[in-house]
C-alpha cells in the first residue's frame, strides 16, 4: 500500500453467515442489507471505516455459492475476480450450521488468492461456549476465533487482528516505493542489485541459484526513497526438488505480492523463454506493475546484429499477452543503461498514483462509448451511467450500467486501451469494473 491508499479488507464467506451484520458493525452504519434470507447482499459494496483512529477500506461481498442458478454464479464469479485487488480477507462461517462442503472450497479460494486471511467462526450465541464452538473448522489448521457479531461476543480478537495489520501497513508506508527484482536464476539480478546500491551487498556467483532468499534493500534516488527486494531465481516447477528451492519459490511469489513494481530480468543473449512468460503471468495475475529489464546489453551489443531490434520482435511474440509492456536494455555488469532504468521506474512510480477527476473520467468517458457499438445483454443495450476511479494502486475503475452482465472482455479491453491512450497510462496494469447503477 502506498501512503495515500488504504488497504482493503474483504468480508467473504457463504449466503447468510452473518457478513453484512460484520460489515455494519465495523463501518457503524446499515448501509449493507442484513435479513435473514440467503443470498440478500448480491452487490460487492465499499466503504470506509476506522480502528483506533486508523482508516481502511471494507468490502462486503455476494454470498459464494455452489448453487447451479445464474445469480448464485455470477455472484461467485464476481466476487473471485474482486479478491485479486484487495489486501486481506475476513472468512465468516457458521458455527450453528456447522462446517459445510462449501466452507471447504471457500478455505480453498483464500489459500489459493496469496492474501492473508483470519477465519471467523459467527454465531456462537453464549460466551461460554467461545472456546469450544468452532471445535469442528479446527480440521484446517488455521487460526480461527469464535465470536457472536449480534451478541458482541469475541469481536475484540478480530478487531485486534485488523489493527495489527492496520499497524503493519503504517509501518510499510514508511519505507517508500517498493519493487522488485525476479527472473530465472543468473540472469543478473544481484549484480543489478549491487549497481542500483552502489555497493557489492549481494553474493554474485557464475554459479545459477546463489540468491536462496528475497532480501531488502533501502536506498534514495533523485530525492525519493525506495525499497528494493531481490528474490531467488525462479525455476520451472518441475525442477524445484529440492525444499530450500520450493520455499524460494514461495518467498519470490511472496515479493511480487509486496511490491508495487516488479523487474523481470531477462537473459538479454539467451532472450525470452517460456519461463519468462510464466513468470510474467504471475506477475499480471498479481496485477502488479512491471518493466522487463533486458540484460546484457554489452555481450549483446557485441555479438548479436541489431541486437535491441531484434531482442525487441522475440520479446513482443514470447510477451504478446501484454501489449504495451515497458522495455529497458541494461547491462548490470558495467552499469550501462541504468539511468535509462531509473527514468522509467519514475515515470511508472507516477502513473500508478495518477488521480483522475470524476468529471474528467466522464467526460471522456462518454465520448468514448459514442466511438462504439453499445454492448448487448439480451435484446437490450447496455447503457453507461458513470465512470469513476476508486482508491486502489494500479489505478482501477469502476463503470456503473443498467446490464453489468452485457459488458464482456473485448469491451473492457477497447475501454482500458482508451483510458491508457488519454490520461497517459501506457504499460500500467489498470482494471475496469462494471457494476450495476443503483439509479
Amino acid at each position: 500500500m502506498t501512503s495515500n491508499n488504504k488497504p482493503i479488507f474483504a468480508i467473504i464467506g457463504r449466503p447468510n453467515v452473518g457478513k453484512s451484520t460484520l460489515f455494519n458493525y465495523l463501518v457503524e452504519s446499515r448501509r449493507s442489507l442484513v435479513k435473514n434470507q440467503p443470498g440478500v447482499t448480491r452487490d460487492i459494496i465499499f466503504e470506509e471505516a476506522e480502528l483506533w483512529g486508523k482508516t481502511f477500506e471494507l468490502v462486503d461481498t455476494g454470498g459464494i455459492t455452489e448453487a447451479a442458478d445464474e445469480i448464485s454464479s455470477r455472484i461467485r464469479e464476481s466476487v473471485l475476480e474482486f479478491l485479486s485487488t484487495v489486501d486481506y480477507l475476513l472468512v465468516v462461517m457458521d458455527a450453528k450450521s456447522g462446517l459445510c462442503p462449501e466452507d471447504r472450497e471457500i478455505i480453498r479460494i483464500a489459500k489459493e488468492s496469496g492474501k492473508d486471511f483470519l477465519l471467523v467462526i459467527n454465531k456462537v450465541d453464549k460466551s461460554h461456549e467461545l472456546d469450544i464452538a468452532g471445535a469442528e473448522f479446527y480440521e484446517f489448521g488455521l487460526p480461527l476465533i469464535t465470536c457472536s457479531f449480534e451478541a458482541r461476543y469475541g469481536v475484540d480478537q478480530l478487531l485486534e487482528w485488523i489493527s495489527e495489520r492496520l499497524t503493519a501497513e503504517e509501518k510499510e508506508t514508511k519505507t517508500g516505493f517498493v519493487f522488485s527484482i525476479v527472473g530465472k536464476p543468473n540472469v543478473g539480478k544481484s549484480s543489478l542489485t549491487n549497481q542500483l546500491l552502489g555497493a557489492k551487498k549481494m553474493l554474485v556467483s557464475s554459479m545459477a541459484g546463489t540468491t536462496v532468499d528475497s532480501v531488502d534493500f533501502q536506498f534514495q534516488y533523485n530525492d525519493h526513497e525506495y525499497r528494493l527486494i531481490d528474490t531467488a531465481g525462479l525455476r520451472k516447477s518441475a525442477k524445484r526438488t529440492e525444499g530450500v528451492e520450493i520455499i524460494s519459490a514461495i518467498k519470490t511469489s511472496q515479493s511480487i505480492r509486496k511490491s508495487q513494481l516488479v523487474l523481470l530480468m531477462i537473459d538479454g543473449v539467451e532472450g525470452p523463454s517460456e519461463q519468462d512468460a510464466k513468470i510474467l503471468e504471475e506477475i499480471v495475475e498479481s496485477h502488479k506493475a512491471v518493466i522487463l529489464v533486458v540484460n546484457k546489453l554489452d555481450l549483446g551489443e557485441a555479438d548479436i546484429p541489431e541486437f535491441r531490434k531484434t531482442t525487441r520482435a522475440k520479446l513482443a511474440d514470447t510477451f504478446h499477452f501484454y501489449a504495451d509492456i515497458p522495455i529497458t536494455f541494461i547491462s548490470a555488469k558495467t552499469g550501462k543503461g541504468l539511468k535509462d532504468l531509473f527514468e522509467m521506474i519514475e515515470s511508472i512510480r507516477e502513473k500508478l498514483n495518477v488521480k483522475i477527476s470524476t468529471s474528467e473520467l466522464n467526460d471522456f468517458f462518454m465520448n468514448v462509448i459514442r466511438q462504439a457499438p453499445a454492448p448487448v445483454y439480451g435484446l437490450r443495450n447496455v447503457k453507461f451511467y458513470y465512470l469513476t476511479q476508486t482508491k486502489q494502486v494500479p489505478p482501477s475503475f469502476i463503470a456503473f450500467a443498467n446490464h453489468p452482465d452485457g459488458v464482456d472482455n473485448a469491451y473492457r479491453r477497447f475501454l482500458t486501451k482508451r483510458i491508457k491512450k488519454r490520461f497517459g497510462l501506457e504499460g500500467i496494469p489498470i482494471r475496469i469494473f462494471v457494476m450495476k447503477s443503483k439509479g
